[in-house]
Protein backbone atom coordinates (compact mmCIF):
# COMPACT_ATOMS: atom_id res chain seq x y z
CA UNK A 1 0.00 0.00 0.00
CA UNK A 2 1.35 3.12 -0.78
CA UNK A 3 2.05 6.49 1.53
CA UNK A 4 -0.50 8.88 -0.40
CA UNK A 5 -3.06 6.26 -0.44
CA UNK A 6 -2.35 5.53 3.54
CA UNK A 7 -2.15 9.25 4.16
CA UNK A 8 -5.37 9.99 2.83
CA UNK A 9 -7.37 6.83 4.97
CA UNK A 10 -5.77 8.05 7.79
CA UNK A 11 -7.21 11.55 7.05
CA UNK A 12 -10.61 10.53 6.16
CA UNK A 13 -10.95 8.33 9.49
CA UNK A 14 -9.83 11.63 11.18
CA UNK A 15 -11.89 13.59 9.64
CA UNK A 16 -15.19 11.44 10.07
CA UNK A 17 -14.18 10.43 13.71
CA UNK A 18 -13.86 14.19 14.77
CA UNK A 19 -16.88 15.45 12.43
CA UNK A 20 -18.87 12.97 14.51
CA UNK A 21 -17.68 13.72 17.68
CA UNK A 22 -17.52 17.30 17.32
CA UNK A 23 -21.12 17.64 16.11
CA UNK A 24 -22.26 15.27 19.31
CA UNK A 25 -20.61 17.50 21.60
CA UNK A 26 -21.62 20.62 19.97
CA UNK A 27 -24.96 19.79 20.66
CA UNK A 28 -23.80 19.56 23.95
CA UNK A 29 -22.28 22.86 24.07
CA UNK A 30 -25.42 24.20 22.54
CA UNK A 31 -27.40 23.66 25.09
CA UNK A 32 -25.24 24.34 28.21
CA UNK A 33 -25.42 27.95 25.71
CA UNK A 34 -29.50 27.89 25.54
CA UNK A 35 -29.49 27.18 29.28
CA UNK A 36 -26.94 29.97 30.58
CA UNK A 37 -29.03 32.60 28.10
CA UNK A 38 -32.45 31.27 29.58
CA UNK A 39 -30.88 31.06 32.96
CA UNK A 40 -30.95 27.98 33.99
CA UNK A 41 -29.24 24.92 34.14
CA UNK A 42 -28.59 22.70 31.58
CA UNK A 43 -27.52 19.24 30.95
CA UNK A 44 -25.23 18.54 34.22
CA UNK A 45 -26.35 14.83 35.47
CA UNK A 46 -25.40 12.34 32.65
CA UNK A 47 -21.65 10.83 33.35
CA UNK A 48 -19.71 7.84 33.02
CA UNK A 49 -22.76 4.97 33.00
CA UNK A 50 -23.33 2.51 35.87
CA UNK A 51 -21.39 5.08 38.40
CA UNK A 52 -22.07 8.23 39.92
CA UNK A 53 -19.84 10.05 38.09
CA UNK A 54 -21.35 13.11 36.71
CA UNK A 55 -18.24 14.80 34.72
CA UNK A 56 -20.42 18.20 34.01
CA UNK A 57 -22.50 16.17 32.22
CA UNK A 58 -20.27 15.38 29.25
CA UNK A 59 -22.13 11.84 28.86
CA UNK A 60 -24.99 13.26 27.72
CA UNK A 61 -24.60 13.07 24.09
CA UNK A 62 -23.65 9.17 24.69
CA UNK A 63 -27.20 8.89 26.19
CA UNK A 64 -28.73 11.12 23.02
CA UNK A 65 -27.08 8.68 20.44
CA UNK A 66 -28.84 5.68 22.70
CA UNK A 67 -31.82 6.90 22.58
CA UNK A 68 -32.06 7.35 19.00
CA UNK A 69 -30.16 3.66 18.56
CA UNK A 70 -32.57 2.17 20.64
CA UNK A 71 -36.27 3.79 19.12
CA UNK A 72 -38.49 1.46 16.80
CA UNK A 73 -37.56 2.19 13.34
CA UNK A 74 -40.97 3.08 12.26
CA UNK A 75 -42.14 4.34 8.41
CA UNK A 76 -45.34 5.40 8.44
CA UNK A 77 -47.65 3.97 5.85
CA UNK A 78 -48.50 6.85 3.76
CA UNK A 79 -44.61 7.72 2.71
CA UNK A 80 -42.85 7.38 -0.64
CA UNK A 81 -41.03 4.75 1.64
CA UNK A 82 -37.84 4.88 -1.31
CA UNK A 83 -37.55 8.57 -0.96
CA UNK A 84 -38.14 8.48 2.78
CA UNK A 85 -35.13 6.79 3.25
CA UNK A 86 -33.08 8.28 0.49
CA UNK A 87 -33.86 11.43 1.74
CA UNK A 88 -31.40 11.61 5.13
CA UNK A 89 -28.62 9.49 3.25
CA UNK A 90 -28.13 12.36 0.54
CA UNK A 91 -28.12 15.32 2.80
CA UNK A 92 -25.71 13.21 5.11
CA UNK A 93 -23.65 12.16 2.08
CA UNK A 94 -23.74 15.58 0.61
CA UNK A 95 -22.57 17.31 4.14
CA UNK A 96 -19.71 15.10 4.89
CA UNK A 97 -18.43 14.96 1.48
CA UNK A 98 -17.96 18.99 1.91
CA UNK A 99 -15.08 18.30 4.28
CA UNK A 100 -12.53 16.62 1.39
CA UNK A 101 -11.51 20.36 0.37
CA UNK A 102 -11.89 22.18 3.73
CA UNK A 103 -8.37 22.03 5.60
CA UNK A 104 -7.94 21.26 8.91
CA UNK A 105 -4.52 22.82 9.48
CA UNK A 106 -1.40 23.63 7.14
CA UNK A 107 1.21 20.83 6.35
CA UNK A 108 3.20 18.85 9.34
CA UNK A 109 6.76 17.78 8.44
CA UNK A 110 7.96 14.88 6.61
CA UNK A 111 8.08 11.97 8.90
CA UNK A 112 8.37 8.33 8.25
CA UNK A 113 6.63 5.28 10.18
CA UNK A 114 7.49 1.42 10.18
CA UNK A 115 9.59 2.42 6.44
CA UNK A 116 6.68 4.65 5.13
CA UNK A 117 7.93 7.57 4.29
CA UNK A 118 5.13 10.91 4.43
CA UNK A 119 6.41 13.59 2.16
CA UNK A 120 5.42 16.80 0.00
CA UNK A 121 1.44 17.24 -0.55
CA UNK A 122 0.78 13.73 1.51
CA UNK A 123 1.14 15.15 4.70
CA UNK A 124 -1.23 18.43 3.89
CA UNK A 125 -3.60 18.53 6.39
CA UNK A 126 -6.90 18.00 3.70
CA UNK A 127 -8.25 15.20 2.48
CA UNK A 128 -8.08 16.37 -0.96
CA UNK A 129 -5.11 18.67 -1.76
CA UNK A 130 -4.86 20.28 -4.74
CA UNK A 131 -8.15 21.04 -6.05
CA UNK A 132 -8.32 23.86 -7.79
CA UNK A 133 -12.19 24.30 -8.05
CA UNK A 134 -12.53 23.57 -4.25
CA UNK A 135 -14.75 26.61 -3.90
CA UNK A 136 -17.29 25.66 -6.65
CA UNK A 137 -17.03 22.14 -5.48
CA UNK A 138 -18.27 23.28 -1.72
CA UNK A 139 -21.12 25.27 -3.12
CA UNK A 140 -22.03 22.08 -6.01
CA UNK A 141 -22.85 19.97 -2.99
CA UNK A 142 -24.16 22.31 -0.38
CA UNK A 143 -26.13 22.81 -3.27
CA UNK A 144 -27.29 19.02 -3.16
CA UNK A 145 -28.14 18.88 0.26
CA UNK A 146 -31.13 20.89 -0.45
CA UNK A 147 -32.22 17.94 -2.52
CA UNK A 148 -32.50 15.71 0.90
CA UNK A 149 -34.69 18.06 2.53
CA UNK A 150 -37.05 18.67 -0.84
CA UNK A 151 -37.10 14.67 -0.98
CA UNK A 152 -38.13 14.33 2.62
CA UNK A 153 -40.76 17.14 2.58
CA UNK A 154 -42.14 15.46 -0.58
CA UNK A 155 -41.91 11.88 0.23
CA UNK A 156 -43.68 12.42 3.32
CA UNK A 157 -47.11 13.22 2.08
CA UNK A 158 -47.57 15.61 4.88
CA UNK A 159 -48.63 19.20 4.43
CA UNK A 160 -46.51 20.34 7.03
CA UNK A 161 -43.52 18.75 5.71
CA UNK A 162 -43.83 19.89 2.11
CA UNK A 163 -44.53 23.23 2.77
CA UNK A 164 -41.16 22.79 4.45
CA UNK A 165 -39.41 20.85 1.87
CA UNK A 166 -40.81 24.07 -0.21
CA UNK A 167 -39.68 27.14 2.21
CA UNK A 168 -36.08 25.56 2.24
CA UNK A 169 -35.99 25.11 -1.29
CA UNK A 170 -37.21 28.94 -2.12
CA UNK A 171 -34.58 29.97 1.04
CA UNK A 172 -31.74 28.10 -0.65
CA UNK A 173 -32.11 30.19 -3.93
CA UNK A 174 -32.45 32.93 -2.69
CA UNK A 175 -29.72 33.15 -0.42
CA UNK A 176 -27.46 31.28 -3.18
CA UNK A 177 -26.71 34.31 -4.80
CA UNK A 178 -26.07 36.91 -1.77
CA UNK A 179 -23.43 34.02 -0.92
CA UNK A 180 -21.68 33.31 -3.75
CA UNK A 181 -21.13 37.47 -4.48
CA UNK A 182 -19.91 37.56 -1.14
CA UNK A 183 -17.27 35.06 -2.40
CA UNK A 184 -16.53 36.42 -5.98
CA UNK A 185 -14.75 39.44 -3.84
CA UNK A 186 -12.64 36.80 -2.39
CA UNK A 187 -11.43 34.80 -5.49
CA UNK A 188 -10.81 38.05 -7.00
CA UNK A 189 -8.61 39.47 -5.08
CA UNK A 190 -7.01 36.45 -4.17
CA UNK A 191 -6.88 34.90 -8.01
CA UNK A 192 -7.78 31.48 -7.04
CA UNK A 193 -10.25 28.72 -5.63
CA UNK A 194 -8.42 26.94 -3.77
CA UNK A 195 -9.23 27.40 0.07
CA UNK A 196 -5.30 26.95 0.88
CA UNK A 197 -4.31 29.35 -1.79
CA UNK A 198 -6.82 31.57 0.04
CA UNK A 199 -5.35 30.78 3.86
CA UNK A 200 -1.55 31.14 2.48
CA UNK A 201 -2.26 35.15 0.62
CA UNK A 202 -3.72 36.28 3.88
CA UNK A 203 -0.99 34.99 5.91
CA UNK A 204 1.90 36.31 3.22
CA UNK A 205 0.03 39.81 3.47
CA UNK A 206 -0.90 40.12 6.67
CA UNK A 207 -4.13 41.27 5.79
CA UNK A 208 -7.24 39.06 6.51
CA UNK A 209 -10.08 39.46 4.16
CA UNK A 210 -12.35 40.93 7.09
CA UNK A 211 -10.41 43.74 7.09
CA UNK A 212 -10.15 44.42 3.55
CA UNK A 213 -13.93 43.29 2.65
CA UNK A 214 -16.01 43.91 5.25
CA UNK A 215 -19.19 44.32 3.33
CA UNK A 216 -17.78 40.96 1.96
CA UNK A 217 -18.01 39.49 5.62
CA UNK A 218 -21.30 40.70 6.40
CA UNK A 219 -22.81 39.61 3.14
CA UNK A 220 -21.16 36.21 3.77
CA UNK A 221 -21.95 35.70 7.23
CA UNK A 222 -26.03 36.38 6.82
CA UNK A 223 -26.40 34.14 3.95
CA UNK A 224 -24.54 31.00 5.97
CA UNK A 225 -27.16 31.93 8.92
CA UNK A 226 -30.05 31.18 6.03
CA UNK A 227 -28.29 28.57 4.44
CA UNK A 228 -27.62 26.91 7.45
CA UNK A 229 -31.52 26.99 8.54
CA UNK A 230 -30.60 28.17 12.13
CA UNK A 231 -32.51 30.61 13.71
CA UNK A 232 -33.46 33.39 12.84
CA UNK A 233 -33.79 31.72 9.48
CA UNK A 234 -34.97 28.45 10.23
CA UNK A 235 -37.69 28.82 8.60
CA UNK A 236 -37.85 24.88 6.90
CA UNK A 237 -38.57 23.59 10.40
CA UNK A 238 -40.40 26.32 12.69
CA UNK A 239 -41.32 24.11 14.94
CA UNK A 240 -44.15 26.29 16.27
CA UNK A 241 -46.07 26.61 12.37
CA UNK A 242 -44.83 23.09 11.17
CA UNK A 243 -43.96 20.74 13.70
CA UNK A 244 -40.67 20.50 12.44
CA UNK A 245 -41.05 20.61 8.98
CA UNK A 246 -39.56 18.50 6.93
CA UNK A 247 -38.90 15.98 8.77
CA UNK A 248 -41.91 15.80 10.90
CA UNK A 249 -42.83 12.22 9.97
CA UNK A 250 -39.09 11.17 10.84
CA UNK A 251 -37.88 9.35 14.07
CA UNK A 252 -35.13 7.08 15.42
CA UNK A 253 -31.78 6.86 13.40
CA UNK A 254 -33.40 8.21 10.24
CA UNK A 255 -34.15 11.69 12.10
CA UNK A 256 -30.53 11.37 13.90
CA UNK A 257 -29.16 11.60 10.04
CA UNK A 258 -31.00 14.92 9.46
CA UNK A 259 -29.77 16.15 12.79
CA UNK A 260 -26.22 15.71 12.40
CA UNK A 261 -26.10 17.01 8.78
CA UNK A 262 -28.11 20.32 10.15
CA UNK A 263 -24.93 20.55 12.53
CA UNK A 264 -22.58 19.74 9.93
CA UNK A 265 -23.54 22.17 7.74
CA UNK A 266 -23.16 25.18 10.83
CA UNK A 267 -19.58 23.27 11.07
CA UNK A 268 -18.92 23.91 7.42
CA UNK A 269 -20.34 27.47 7.63
CA UNK A 270 -17.75 28.31 10.62
CA UNK A 271 -14.89 26.73 8.74
CA UNK A 272 -15.70 28.48 5.76
CA UNK A 273 -16.21 32.00 7.13
CA UNK A 274 -12.98 31.23 9.22
CA UNK A 275 -10.78 30.36 6.54
CA UNK A 276 -12.06 33.15 3.77
CA UNK A 277 -12.35 36.28 6.41
CA UNK A 278 -10.20 35.37 8.73
CA UNK A 279 -7.17 34.25 7.78
CA UNK A 280 -7.69 30.44 8.95
CA UNK A 281 -4.79 29.00 10.69
CA UNK A 282 -2.71 32.37 10.45
CA UNK A 283 -1.90 34.51 13.71
CA UNK A 284 0.47 37.03 13.56
CA UNK A 285 3.54 36.64 15.29
CA UNK A 286 2.02 33.02 15.73
CA UNK A 287 1.89 30.60 13.03
CA UNK A 288 4.57 32.47 10.68
CA UNK A 289 3.32 32.18 6.68
CA UNK A 290 5.55 29.61 4.76
CA UNK A 291 4.95 25.87 4.14
CA UNK A 292 8.20 24.80 5.96
CA UNK A 293 6.68 24.74 9.31
CA UNK A 294 8.23 22.33 12.38
CA UNK A 295 5.96 20.40 14.45
CA UNK A 296 5.31 22.82 16.77
CA UNK A 297 4.35 25.26 14.30
CA UNK A 298 1.85 22.96 12.74
CA UNK A 299 -0.07 21.80 15.91
CA UNK A 300 0.04 25.58 16.67
CA UNK A 301 -1.98 26.18 13.49
CA UNK A 302 -4.49 23.54 14.18
CA UNK A 303 -4.83 25.22 17.41
CA UNK A 304 -5.56 28.76 15.75
CA UNK A 305 -7.15 27.52 13.17
CA UNK A 306 -9.74 25.54 15.94
CA UNK A 307 -9.67 28.43 18.30
CA UNK A 308 -11.24 30.61 15.49
CA UNK A 309 -13.71 27.79 14.33
CA UNK A 310 -15.24 27.51 18.25
CA UNK A 311 -15.55 31.23 18.70
CA UNK A 312 -17.45 31.63 15.13
CA UNK A 313 -19.56 28.33 16.54
CA UNK A 314 -20.41 29.78 19.94
CA UNK A 315 -21.43 33.21 17.98
CA UNK A 316 -23.45 31.27 16.08
CA UNK A 317 -25.42 29.70 19.29
CA UNK A 318 -25.84 32.63 20.67
CA UNK A 319 -27.69 34.45 17.50
CA UNK A 320 -29.98 31.28 17.50
CA UNK A 321 -30.82 32.10 21.27
CA UNK A 322 -31.05 35.33 21.42
CA UNK A 323 -32.76 36.17 18.07
CA UNK A 324 -36.69 35.60 17.33
CA UNK A 325 -37.40 34.10 13.79
CA UNK A 326 -37.98 35.96 10.76
CA UNK A 327 -40.84 35.81 8.80
CA UNK A 328 -41.18 34.60 5.95
CA UNK A 329 -41.52 37.91 3.43
CA UNK A 330 -39.48 39.41 6.17
CA UNK A 331 -36.63 36.43 5.19
CA UNK A 332 -37.64 37.28 1.35
CA UNK A 333 -37.14 41.05 1.22
CA UNK A 334 -33.94 40.54 3.61
CA UNK A 335 -32.13 38.54 1.09
CA UNK A 336 -33.62 40.42 -2.71
CA UNK A 337 -34.02 43.59 -1.03
CA UNK A 338 -30.70 44.10 1.04
CA UNK A 339 -28.10 40.98 0.56
CA UNK A 340 -28.54 41.10 -3.59
CA UNK A 341 -27.63 45.08 -3.97
CA UNK A 342 -25.11 44.81 -0.57
CA UNK A 343 -23.10 41.58 -2.42
CA UNK A 344 -23.04 43.60 -6.24
CA UNK A 345 -21.31 46.99 -4.44
CA UNK A 346 -19.21 44.72 -2.16
CA UNK A 347 -18.00 42.39 -5.90
CA UNK A 348 -17.77 46.18 -7.96
CA UNK A 349 -15.84 47.71 -5.18
CA UNK A 350 -13.15 44.95 -5.64
CA UNK A 351 -13.72 44.25 -9.32
CA UNK A 352 -12.51 48.07 -9.72
CA UNK A 353 -9.63 48.05 -6.92
CA UNK A 354 -8.29 44.90 -8.25
CA UNK A 355 -8.46 45.98 -12.13
CA UNK A 356 -6.75 49.35 -10.56
CA UNK A 357 -4.14 47.02 -9.19
CA UNK A 358 -3.41 45.47 -11.70
CA UNK A 359 -2.68 48.68 -14.43
CA UNK A 360 -0.49 49.89 -11.86
CA UNK A 361 -2.76 52.91 -11.10
CA UNK A 362 -2.48 51.26 -7.58
CA UNK A 363 0.85 49.67 -6.13
CA UNK A 364 0.87 45.76 -5.77
CA UNK A 365 0.15 44.90 -1.96
CA UNK A 366 -2.13 47.78 -1.30
CA UNK A 367 -4.24 46.03 1.15
CA UNK A 368 -4.18 49.58 3.52
CA UNK A 369 -6.26 51.37 0.42
CA UNK A 370 -8.51 48.08 -0.12
CA UNK A 371 -9.12 47.99 3.61
CA UNK A 372 -9.91 51.84 4.00
CA UNK A 373 -12.06 51.38 0.47
CA UNK A 374 -14.18 48.35 1.87
CA UNK A 375 -15.04 50.29 5.40
CA UNK A 376 -16.13 53.49 3.32
CA UNK A 377 -18.40 51.29 0.79
CA UNK A 378 -19.74 49.25 4.07
CA UNK A 379 -20.39 52.14 5.80
CA UNK A 380 -22.50 53.38 2.10
CA UNK A 381 -24.08 50.37 2.00
CA UNK A 382 -25.32 50.29 5.55
CA UNK A 383 -26.37 53.78 5.80
CA UNK A 384 -28.41 52.66 1.86
CA UNK A 385 -30.31 49.86 2.86
CA UNK A 386 -31.73 51.70 5.75
CA UNK A 387 -32.74 54.52 3.71
CA UNK A 388 -33.82 52.40 0.63
CA UNK A 389 -35.06 49.32 2.07
CA UNK A 390 -35.82 49.59 6.45
CA UNK A 391 -36.62 46.72 7.45
CA UNK A 392 -39.46 47.62 10.06
CA UNK A 393 -42.56 45.91 9.24
CA UNK A 394 -46.23 47.94 10.00
CA UNK A 395 -48.10 44.86 11.08
CA UNK A 396 -51.20 46.94 11.60
CA UNK A 397 -54.39 46.80 9.37
CA UNK A 398 -54.14 48.80 6.01
CA UNK A 399 -56.86 51.08 5.11
CA UNK A 400 -58.38 49.30 1.65
CA UNK A 401 -57.36 46.02 2.48
CA UNK A 402 -60.18 44.18 4.07
CA UNK A 403 -58.77 44.60 7.56
CA UNK A 404 -55.95 42.03 6.96
CA UNK A 405 -52.60 42.38 8.10
CA UNK A 406 -49.88 42.82 5.52
CA UNK A 407 -48.76 39.16 5.67
CA UNK A 408 -52.17 38.17 5.60
CA UNK A 409 -52.83 40.90 2.84
CA UNK A 410 -49.82 39.18 0.39
CA UNK A 411 -51.55 35.54 0.99
CA UNK A 412 -54.96 36.61 0.21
Amino acid sequence: MSPDLIAALVKIALLIGGLMTAAAYLVLLERWIAAWVQDRKGPNRVGIPLTDIKLFGLGQPLADGLKFIFKEEYTPAHVDKALFVLAPLVILAAALAIFAVIPFGSVVPDFDIWGYKFTGDAVNLVVAPGVDVGLIYVFALSSIAVYGVILGGWSSNNKYSFIGGLRSSAQLIAYEIPMGLGILGIVLSTGSLRLDAIIGSQAQSGWWNAMTQPLGLLVFTVAAFAEAARLPFDLPEAEQELIGGYHTEYAGMKLILFLIAEFLHMITAALLIVILFFGGWHFWGLTGADDQVTWLGALLRIFVLVTKFMLVVLFFMLVRWSWPRFRFDQLMSLAWKVMLPLGLLNLATMAILVELEANGTLPVGSQGTFALVGWGVMLVGWIGSALVAPLQTDNRPRPGAGGLLEPERLLA
